[in-house]
């Protein structure tokens, strides 16, 4: 039984509020615990949103796939269309909607919770090829990482793996992996360790769209049946729980 599209949509939504605010809200406090120790600050950030991913997809697999992403959701749309599996036109419109003011709705609870000014753009500059580069190599093995787990039959391993990818990538990416474009959107609503400039958002989003299409062209070659795993993407929402359970 698939699950109706609204459920599915707030947990889009409630799934990427609550991993902006675990990448925002660690990266305060590790500014915080250790303000004169920039590396450990990091280690600190990366650590916590690695552990809060993998719960996370845990949490919101079972209801809509906790793609949390919308380079994931992308990628699932366009990979399925063949094989009628997957996204829907329209899911995808929904799922990106939700994930993007989720994620700025993160970015304000984290804020809050630290009592800072509930919106503060930040003025972190994040700019220049090389990052940019670290975001297509980012995002690309990330696309690549969740379809090959679909595709070879180990979905039910996507939220120890995915959180240990992007936990690595923070510190073997010049950009610290951001790989979403809804995250890179929330973060810079807070002026804190973990902001982007707005100004630096729309380089980033575009390196993470060419990364997108990097892995989709891989997966293709590497994978050519991968579109029938869609639905399996990240975790199968259509048969993670009973049909009872569902309803």
């Amino acid at each position: 039984m698939t699950i109706a599209l609204p459920r599915r949509l707030l947990a889009e939504f409630t799934g990427t509020a609550l991993l902006v605010t675990a990448v925002v809200g660690s990266g305060v406090m590790a500014a915080t615990l250790s303000p004169d120790d920039v590396g450990l600050q990091l280690l600190e950030n990366s650590v916590a949103t690695a552990f809060a991913l993998g719960a996370l997809i845990l949490i919101f697999g079972p209801v809509s796939g906790a793609h949390l992403n919308p380079v994931v959701s992308a990628a699932d749309w366009f990979l399925g269309r063949r094989a009628g599996t997957g996204l829907t036109g329209r899911d995808l419109g929904g799922y990106v909607l939700a994930q993007v003011t989720g994620a700025i709705a993160g970015s304000v609870l984290a804020n809050l919770m630290f009592d800072l000014s509930a919106v503060t753009l930040s003025g972190k500059e994040r700019s220049g090829g090389h990052l940019w580069l670290g975001e297509v190599v980012a995002t690309a093995g990330l696309v690549l990482l969740v379809f090959a787990l679909a595709r070879s039959g180990r979905a039910p391993v996507a939220p120890a793996a995915v959180g240990a990818y992007i936990g690595a990538a923070y510190w073997f990416t010049s950009s610290t992996s951001f790989a979403n474009p809804a995250v890179t959107v929330g973060r810079a609503f807070t002026d804190t360790f973990a902001g982007i400039a707005p100004a630096s958002v729309p380089g980033f989003v575009l390196a993470q769209l060419v990364g997108l299409t990097v892995g989709v062209a891989l997966l293709l070659a590497l994978y050519p049946g991968v579109g029938a795993a869609a639905d399996r993407v990240v975790v199968p929402a259509d048969r993670a729980v009973p049909t009872e359970q569902a309803r």
